[in-house]
């Protein structure tokens, strides 16, 4: 199986540096709709089975041209949501972004490390492994389009992919409609083939002035 794992593309949240994870949260800003536009000619050359989305506004809005120029009825899936913020939802201050992003990182080591009032990683790596699972079964040697979040699909990729470890995932950030490719499956594992940071329609689609702490690599 091919795995397609597409951030969805800019939002208000991203563009304030906040930690937005509340279903259904925003929707795109313009930059965002444009950032999702150009994916369907960027992922021309791949032969698209399926297309998948978590429940929150974005990554519908996101997958939206992809639907209609393949004519494919997405899939939505809770799993593949934002990890929850819990306690610090909305937060832009330094303070909740090392909190959320060291939790994340810390479960490299102990699963059990929690957000507070948000997710552990037992939890976290359930539903969006559930999720995954049952795409595999449905597709077991296609190629699914996964639209996703900045901190889930770096979270879950680094820590799924046999060769990629907790230095890669904290260095290698993911901006707004960058992609990472997985092949493989839940049974044989997998092996992440391609990690493209800059967004799928090129580096000029960028908001190099937006904190976006989900998507920035994280280098301390």
């Amino acid at each position: 199986m091919r795995l397609l794992l597409i951030r969805h593309g800019q939002t208000i949240d991203n563009a304030n540096g906040a930690l937005g994870t509340v279903v259904p949260g925003p929707g795109l800003t313009e930059l965002g709709r444009t950032q999702a536009a150009a994916i369907p000619a960027a992922l021309v050359a791949e032969s698209i089975d399926a297309i998948a989305m978590s429940t929150m506004r974005r990554t519908h809005e996101t997958a939206a041209p992809l639907v209609e120029a393949l004519g494919l009825a997405p899939i939505e899936f809770d799993g593949l949501r934002e990890i929850t913020a819990g306690d610090i939802e909305g937060r832009s201050d330094s303070e909740a972004i090392r909190l959320y992003l060291g939790t994340l990182f810390g479960w490299w080591t102990d699963f059990s490390a929690r957000i507070p009032g948000g997710e552990d990683g037992h939890e976290f790596h359930a539903r969006y492994d559930g999720a995954i699972r049952e795409l595999a079964a449905a597709h077991p040697e296609g190629t699914v389009a996964v639209f996703s979040h900045g901190a889930a699909i770096r979270t879950w990729a680094s820590w799924s992919s046999g060769n990629i470890d907790a230095e890669f995932s904290r260095t290698h950030g993911l901006e707004n409609t960058g992609i990472v490719i997985l092949e493989g499956s839940p049974e044989a594992g997998w092996e992440a083939v391609s990690w493209q940071n800059a967004p799928l329609g090129g580096s000029a689609l960028e908001d190099g002035g937006a904190p976006d702490p989900t998507g920035e690599a994280t280098l301390a």
